[in-house]
C-alpha cells in the first residue's frame, strides 16, 4: 500500500517554526510540569484500552495495551468494520505508562483519525514487576525491534511508530541498527524529546533544580523497583550502593548499566545514545526537541536542519527544534491549556511519508 506523498520539508517544519508556548506559561520547567500534570489531554471520553500479555524470547513478559475501537468500547465485542489507515505504536519514556499525559494525548489523536494504536510497556512499567534479571534502558533497540515486528505481523498494514523521551532514543537506535531493512516493519518513526546525547542529558538532569525535582521523582519509583528485582534475584547488584544513589548517574552505574551488558554508566550512555548514528537511518524519521528542554540541552542536539545537518543526520531525518515546549510539554491554548497540538503535528507528519509497506 502506498501512503500519500510526503510534502515539502518547508511544509513539514511549519508547525515547529510557528509553535509558541502560551504567554501565561513561560519557561521550560513550567511547560514541562504543567503539561504532565494539569493540562487537558483529550477531548471527549478518555481513551480505553485492551491489555495483552506477551511472552518475551527470554521467558519474561511485557504488557501491550491496544486502543479500543468505538465498537469494542461500547461492549459489542465486534471488530471495527473499517480497516485503520495506520497503526500507531507508541513507546513511552522513563517510568512512563499508558497513563502518562503524552500517551493519552497521542491515543486520543489516533482515535480521532481512525488509527489503531498500541502502547507496549517496557519491562516493569505496566504495574507488575517483570521476571527476568533485567529491566529496560535507553538503547533497548532489540526489544523495540521484537515488539515492532510482532505488531506489524498482527496488524498487517501500514505501521508507524513514535517514541517519547527514553522511548524516542530507543526507537531511533532501532532505526539506526536496522538501516534500510527497517522499511519492512515501519513506514516512518518519530522521536519526541529524545535525549540523543545521553551523557549531556544525564549531566543536566543530575544538576541543580533538575536534580532536586526530576532526578528525585524518577528515583522515587526506580529504586523501589530495583530493590524488588534484587529480592527476585539475590546478589544481582549491591543493595547498599543502590540505596545510596542520589543521581541517575549513580543509579545507572549500579543497576541499569551492568544488568544490560554495559561496563558502567559512561559506557552505557555512550553506546546507547542515538546522536552519533542518525545518518544510518534508512526510513523517514522525525526528531522533535524543544530548545528550552530542562534536561536535554540545546547544545547537545544535532545541528538545526540546514545544508550541513543533512550530511550529519542523514537525508531521511527531519529535525524540528522549536524554541519553546519544555520536555514533552508543548502546551497550547488559554488557561488551563492543553497538550493536543504536538501529537496532532507529529501524527500529521507520520501520515505523510511515501513508503510502500
Amino acid at each position: 500500500m502506498l501512503a500519500p506523498a510526503r510534502p515539502a520539508r518547508a511544509a513539514q517544519e511549519a508547525w515547529a517554526a510557528r509553535y509558541r508556548a502560551p504567554a501565561w506559561l513561560p519557561g521550560g520547567n513550567t511547560q514541562t510540569i504543567w503539561a504532565a500534570t494539569l493540562a487537558r489531554r483529550h477531548a471527549g471520553e478518555p481513551p480505553r484500552w485492551r491489555r495483552e500479555r506477551w511472552t518475551t524470547p527470554d521467558g519474561d513478559f511485557v504488557d501491550v495495551d491496544h486502543l479500543e475501537t468505538d465498537d469494542a468500547a461500547a461492549g459489542t465485542g465486534q471488530a471495527a468494520t473499517t480497516r485503520p489507515s495506520r497503526h500507531l505504536v507508541l513507546f513511552h519514556g522513563l517510568e512512563g505508562s499508558r497513563a502518562s499525559a503524552y500517551v493519552v494525548a497521542f491515543a486520543a489523536e489516533a482515535r480521532a483519525r481512525g488509527w489503531a494504536c498500541s502502547v507496549p510497556h517496557f519491562r516493569g512499567c505496566s504495574g507488575e514487576l517483570n521476571l527476568a534479571p533485567r529491566a529496560y534502558h535507553s538503547g533497548d533497540f532489540e526489544e523495540i525491534g521484537w515488539m515492532l515486528a510482532r505488531l506489524r505481523a498482527m496488524h498487517g498494514g501500514p505501521l508507524v511508530a513514535a517514541g517519547v523521551s527514553l522511548g524516542g532514543n530507543a526507537l531511533l537506535r532501532w532505526a539506526e541498527e536496522a538501516g534500510a531493512s527497517a522499511a519492512r516493519t515501519a513506514a516512518a518513526v518519530a522521536a519526541v524529546c529524545p535525549p540523543v546525547d545521553l551523557a549531556a542529558a544525564g549531566r543536566a538532569i543530575d544538576s541543580g533544580f533538575n536534580r532536586l525535582v526530576y532526578s528525585r521523582m524518577f528515583l522515587s519509583t526506580m529504586k523501589p523497583k530495583a530493590l524488588a528485582k534484587l529480592a527476585q534475584h539475590p546478589g544481582l547488584f549491591d543493595a547498599d550502593r543502590l540505596r545510596a544513589a542520589r543521581t541517575l548517574y549513580e543509579f545507572d552505574d549500579v543497576f541499569t548499566a551492568p544488568l544490560h551488558g554495559f561496563r558502567d554508566t559512561p559506557d552505557y550512555w555512550a553506546r546507547a545514545s542515538a546522536k552519533p548514528h542518525l545518518a544510518a537511518i534508512g526510513i523517514p524519521a522525525l526528531v522533535l526537541n524543544a530548545r528550552n528542554d530542562p534536561f536535554v540541552p540545546a547544545a547537545s542536539l544535532p545541528p538545526a536542519a540546514d545544508g550541513s545537518a543533512t550530511g550529519r543526520v542523514g537525508r531521511q531525518v527531519v529535525l524540528w527544534q522549536p524554541a519553546h515546549g519544555g520536555h514533552v510539554g508543548f502546551p497550547a491554548g488559554p488557561f488551563p491549556g492543553h497538550v493536543t497540538t504536538m501529537p496532532q503535528a507529529v501524527c500529521d507528519w507520520l501520515a505523510a511519508p511515501a513508503v510502500e509497506v
